[in-house]
């Protein structure tokens, strides 16, 4: 009894409204400025405004944890240790963890299809080739929600593979941490207000 008593005092305390918020991206300085890496970027300044820091977890992961203000929603920031292309086995071990279901599971992640500097929000869908996504939806299902962050198309004829692996250029840096702040700010609006609301905000012709 006294041993189920310390092992219930190690378990997370959940709160109701908990958020799991995974930055997608692939371990390891190399890729650490990468287009593909952008999602990781965005937890970065979501872990800044909540003043947390990562740190390693139990799953294969590093975890940054804070509420959005004194009542409010909590965030769980996660960053894989493992590869884009194998993200669902830690996703799916984060969500168990936390016991968080798909629709309280935020996504962040680089879009090819949208213009660089663009915010989307969506729950559901497929995974357009993007193989983070892709191995998240076979691992959990494909009921998460979405923060889509876009990067643009490869000009030319340069292959995607090697677009979205290679650093942002000079002139996109010089905007990318708008585009940080504003991807950040989507999430904490799905968090607070509910993805509807977001989307109105998000979508709405600037």
């Amino acid at each position: 009894m006294a041993w189920f008593r310390r092992r219930a005092r190690e378990e997370p305390e959940v709160a109701q409204n908990t958020w799991l918020v995974v930055g997608l991206g692939n371990p390891g300085a190399q890729y650490a400025g990468n287009r593909h890496n952008v999602g990781q970027m965005v937890l970065d300044e979501l872990a800044a405004r909540l003043g947390a820091s990562f740190k390693s977890h139990k799953t294969p992961s590093r975890v940054a944890e804070g509420f959005l203000r004194p009542g409010g929603p909590k965030l769980v920031l996660a960053k894989s240790n493992s590869y884009m292309n194998t993200s669902g086995g830690p996703v799916s071990a984060l969500a168990k963890f936390y016991d968080v279901p798909p629709e309280r599971l935020i996504v962040v992640h680089d879009e090819l299809d949208l213009p660089f500097d663009t915010v989307r929000l969506k729950q559901g869908g497929g995974h357009g080739g993007h193989n983070g996504l892709r191995d998240i939806s076979k691992a959990l299902g494909p009921d998460y929600l979405r923060v889509r962050v876009g990067i643009g198309r490869p000009p030319g004829r340069q292959d995607a593979a090697d677009f979205v692996l290679k650093d942002f250029s000079g002139t996109e840096r010089q905007t990318l941490p708008n585009l940080l702040a504003d991807a950040a700010d989507a999430v904490e609006a799905i968090a607070d207000d509910g993805l509807l609301a977001a989307q109105q905000r998000f979508h709405a012709p600037s």
